[in-house]
Order: structure tokens, then C-alpha cells, then sequence
């Protein structure tokens, strides 16, 4: 089966410092972790800190797409339970 994000669903992951959503492939739930600093690489403003769990989720809600094609991606070349996608995942 391929890799499919069936659950819109998302949250803040304060100890990780990233957003946290499933994927699943077949009956298989897979992690997926997108640290803060790829998603404040398009937003200057979202490169400063202080900045708040709110505003991080919005910016993956606006960056859903290509965040879904570098999870992809990163599953293609290796199946695993985890992946914690960094700004070096966007390139």
C-alpha cells in the first residue's frame, strides 16, 4: 500500500519543538514530526521565538501540501514507524 494522510488532524509538540501528524500506510499508523525551523524557513516571522503553538500549526496548515510530499519523500527511501522532517527535507 502507499503512504496516505487520512486524518487531517495535527498538534504541537513542545518537547520535540515540532508538529506531529500520522500517516498511514495499509493498516500501519507511521509518525511524522516537521521541526519548527522548516517550518519557519518561508516566514520570517516565525523565525524569531516566542512565537506560538498556534501560529506553528497555522503555518503547517498552509504548508500541508508540501510538507505531504516531503513525508513521501522521506517514506520512500526507508520505511520506518518515525520520521522527524527537517528544513533540509524542503530543499
Amino acid at each position: 500500500m502507499a503512504l496516505a494522510f487520512l486524518n487531517p488532524s495535527r498538534s504541537f509538540d513542545t518537547a520535540r519543538n515540532a508538529v506531529r501528524f500520522v500517516g498511514h500506510d495499509g493498516m500501519f499508523e507511521v509518525l511524522f514530526f516537521v521541526e519548527v525551523g522548516a517550518l519557519g524557513k518561508s516566514d520570517t516571522a516565525l523565525q524569531s521565538s516566542g512565537v506560538s503553538e498556534t501560529r506553528w500549526l497555522s503555518s503547517f496548515d498552509a504548508l500541508r501540501t508540501s510538507i505531504h510530499d516531503a513525508a513521501h519523500k522521506a517514506y520512500s527511501h526507508r520505511r520506518r514507524p518515525t520520521y522527524t522532517l527537517t528544513a533540509a527535507d524542503f530543499r
